[in-house]
């Protein structure tokens, strides 16, 4: 089995993003699992993944108004394939109210 765990930096105050609420779903739209990232930024959402493809969300938009700041991206929605081989996968997001980036991490 995938495990899956994912890492939220800010990059404007160079802090993690404590607080930030993930919502994972399978292709088809249905519910996996949710969590909400810790005082480190880090949160894993699933620890026993089936093979196929999913989508992690991260609900940006709640998270920087909680902080009261002005974002254009209300969520961000990272699709990835799980193999029966992966192993643990682990999804970094680098955020700014204006862009992101992420990359599969180890």
């Amino acid at each position: 089995m995938t495990s899956l765990s994912t890492h939220v930096l800010d990059a404007v105050s160079g802090t993690p993003a404590a607080g930030m609420v993930l919502l994972l779903s399978a292709a088809d739209g249905s519910p996996v699992a949710s969590g909400t990232t810790d005082a480190d930024g880090r949160a894993r959402p699933a620890e026993s993944l089936d093979p196929g493809t999913y989508r992690l969300r991260f609900e940006t938009g709640a998270w920087f108004t909680a902080a009261g700041r002005e974002t254009f991206y209300p969520e961000v929605v990272v699709s990835f394939s799980v193999t029966a081989d992966s192993g643990h996968l682990h999804v970094p997001l680098l955020l700014s109210p204006f862009a992101y980036s992420t990359y599969r991490g180890s």
